[in-house]
């Protein structure tokens, strides 16, 4: 749609690498900052949707920005500065190659492992007698590796440190950090009537220091359950009522679309793009408590690129 940016293609000074990921166009100055616009591309069953997502990259990175903001005493992060409400400009770290990915309640990928007969993901085992979205006793860590290209796999700990993948000194860390935002989360979801059901996080190297770095928290990273109700609808065995992107997700599979195959993506017309920006924005007012601004999307990659060039200007 003419108000979402879906796309950058700027030349920075001292600009060393541009990576263009799923969402996020990322440029890499001097090998010291790196700059972060969150496009509002959307993806789903890991492919990039055709349509943008008017106002997705600035809810995305305002509430990133607001969760690192609210755990940078429990971790470093590699957040500098937001100079523009769809940018961010952090730290140039070296990431480590998994993602920690940490679960308080059986849902989603769990689920359909534990529905199947499974009771060990990720070299975790997982009690037996439970219901779906039921908390487990203790939040489960089933890491995944960092893929490049397709998709993110389960692997465990032990697995972790025998490739390498991360040094075991620096693992007992991660693990460390991630219950610990984890814990933070889940106490600020509680605060706005949310339960933080489960996240992801990603950490980085920039010398000895480790950094979380990326997104925290978002919708797009997350998965929240409505507070109220939560109790009634696991007695009853009903679904609970989610705030994530999970809704995007249903679209699709009830449209014949799971990212398999021979699969088309559904028509993305006016009305269902404009439907969807309107829940992200209804997820930010309820993760952040806060009202959403919308930014001016009248010549917004100029007004991007005016204010990543005024902080690069200020730094080198």
């Amino acid at each position: 749609m003419s108000d979402a940016i879906v796309k950058t293609d700027f030349s920075f000074a001292g600009q060393q690498s541009f990576y263009k990921g799923k969402v996020r166009d990322v440029y890499n100055i001097n090998d010291d900052y790196l700059v972060m616009v969150v496009t509002d591309r959307i993806s789903a069953f890991d492919v990039v949707l055709p349509e943008g997502i008017p106002f997705k990259g600035q809810v995305l990175n305002q509430i990133a920005a607001k969760f690192l903001d609210a755990t940078s005493d429990i971790v470093p992060n590699w957040k500098i500065a937001t100079p523009d409400p769809m940018v961010t400009v952090g730290h140039f770290c070296e990431p480590f190659k998994v993602e920690m990915v940490i679960r308080g309640y059986l849902t989603g990928h769990a689920w359909r492992q534990y529905r199947a007969g499974k009771r060990v993901l990720c070299g975790v085992e997982m009690p037996d007698g439970m219901v779906e979205s039921q908390k487990f006793p203790e939040p489960l860590l089933t890491p995944t590796t960092k893929a490049s290209e397709g998709h993110d796999e389960d692997i465990s700990r032990e697995e972790i440190i025998r490739q390498g993948l991360v040094a075991e000194e620096d693992y007992v860390i991660l693990e460390q950090y991630t219950r610990a935002l984890f814990q933070r989360g889940t106490e600020m979801a509680a605060e706005k009537g949310l339960i933080l059901v489960d996240t992801k996080y990603e950490f980085g190297k920039k010398g000895d220091q480790i950094y979380l770095i990326d997104e925290i928290h978002t919708p797009d990273s997350s998965r929240y359950f409505y507070l109220e109700g939560y109790s009634d609808r696991l007695a009853k065995g009903e679904d609970q009522k989610q705030l994530s992107k999970e809704f995007v997700r249903q679209w699709l599979i009830e449209n014949g679309f799971q990212g398999l195959e021979g699969q088309k993506v559904p028509e993305m017309t006016p009305a269902i793009v404009s439907q969807i920006s309107e829940r992200y924005i209804e997820l930010y007012e309820n993760i952040t408590g806060d009202k959403f601004i919308k930014g001016n999307v009248a010549s917004a990659g100029s007004r991007i690129e005016a204010n990543i060039n005024q902080f690069i200007d200020q730094k080198i």
